[in-house]
């Protein structure tokens, strides 16, 4: 019997999957909801009680810590606890590229995908982005997947390997969930631990932590040099990966892989440029939770920059971002509810603002309009922090932001 410990977007993808391979399962939710118990039902499965010993294998969902105390008891009570992830390679033959770092995974899984589409392969982007893996690969002609891996996912696989795998960086994220930077990156490594002489690693070679950690694996190495910006070193990996997948299936590979990532559409919230108000850029890099994504987009963005920051701290860094605060940051605009502390770290090196709203839309349009009256070279997102305060997620913080900038824009609003 199967244990599906937490229901939600991965756990319902969970028990379709094992419903299409008529596997016994039942379901636990600590806080379910109306609407996945009866989505859970109408598949055939019923909630149990997890009850140490009863279970061999218990499949957690993401969101679901590795150290939760009914977690631990069932792994105790001889339990193997495991992620969608790992449930879906043991069940599939489907070649698999994996994607991890702290910044830039989802637009590197992307780029990937559709970098292996323009060349003829049948592949699909999963994981810790819409869809889950384990939706992704029982579709009818899929040849491969590339798969966004969180820390949480790589937490719970064992004997998971990936032909392709890609390291991006190893930063400072969800301190809170696991607790320290050694855990957090360890979690993350177990993306390394079963590849063989026949897979490939693309890491980043100017990381020293994934060069440390990519001289001690069997894979053959394709190591990348970051671009200029994120967005160019994201399309350097993917152009990387990519190669090494139609390599893998015996495919011809095209010449201008890289070129060719450097022109695909830029993935929602991820350090975009969504509009102009009187010429100025308003760039929206929702995504940008971590330290190390937000000093690339920092960088980036044209200076002076009006930067928006706060939500929910995951326990960013802030004391290597002080250099680029105090050469490039013309206003830091505080929202939510970790921006007042961010404010008060950065107050000795830029002008603060504290945006005192609690209502997302309008402390974002409340930001914008109070940016847009500085001599500044752009007006940037990049929160440093989660966004479950006053959003669902950082999707809703993008479109909030969009919203926000096109109402206080008005007529001199241009859309990019």
């Amino acid at each position: 019997m199967i244990l599906v410990y937490g229901l939600g977007r991965s756990g319902l993808g969970v028990l379709r999957f094992l419903a299409r391979r008529d596997l016994a399962a039942c379901f636990h939710d600590d806080r379910p909801k109306a609407e996945d118990l009866a989505a859970a039902r109408a598949l055939g499965f019923e909630p149990c009680a997890p009850e140490p010993g009863r279970f061999a294998t218990v499949v957690a969902a993401p969101g679901v810590p590795i150290d939760h105390p009914a977690l631990v008891a069932l792994e105790r009570g001889g339990g193997e606890i495991i992620g969608e992830v790992e449930l879906a390679w043991r069940h599939t033959a489907l070649p698999l590229v994996g994607v991890t770092g702290t910044a830039g995974k989802t637009t590197t899984t992307v780029f990937t995908a559709e970098l292996l589409r323009q060349a003829g392969v049948a592949a699909e982007a999963a994981g810790n982005i819409d869809p889950p893996l384990v939706e992704v690969v029982d579709r009818p002609g899929v040849e491969l997947a590339v798969v966004e891996l969180s820390s949480f996912q790589l937490e719970r696989v064992r004997a998971f390997r990936p032909r392709v795998a890609v390291l991006l960086n190893l930063g400072t994220d969800h301190l809170d969930r696991h607790g320290s930077l050694e855990r957090y990156h360890a979690a993350k490594l177990r993306l390394l631990e079963n590849l063989t002489e026949e897979d490939v690693l693309v890491d980043n070679a100017a990381d020293r932590r994934v060069a440390r950690a990519a001289t001690a694996t069997r894979a053959r190495r394709a190591p990348f040099e970051p671009g200029a910006d994120p967005r160019a070193t994201n399309a350097r990996a993917a152009a990387r990966a990519a190669e090494a997948a139609l390599r893998l299936l015996d495919r011809p590979v095209p010449d201008d892989l890289e070129a060719r990532a450097r022109s695909l559409p830029a993935v929602p919230g991820r350090f975009e440029t969504v509009g102009r108000v009187r010429g100025i850029p308003l760039i929206d890099d929702s995504i940008a939770t971590r330290t190390e994504a937000v000093a690339a987009a920092l960088a980036a963005a044209p200076a002076p920059v009006a930067w928006i920051a706060g939500g929910v701290d995951k326990g960013a860094e802030l004391e290597p971002l002080i250099p680029l605060v105090r050469e490039r940051v013309a206003l830091l605009l505080a929202i939510g509810r970790d921006g007042p502390r961010f404010a008060r770290a950065f107050a000795p090196h830029t002008r603060t603002v504290i945006i005192d709203e609690p209502e997302g839309g309008r402390a974002l349009e409340q930001a914008l309009a109070r940016a847009l009256t500085e001599d500044v070279g752009s007006v940037l997102l990049a929160p440093l922090a989660a966004s479950f305060d006053q959003f669902a997620n950082y999707k809703e913080r993008s479109r909030a932001f969009r919203d926000a900038a096109r109402r206080i824009g008005g007529a001199a609003w241009t859309a990019s």
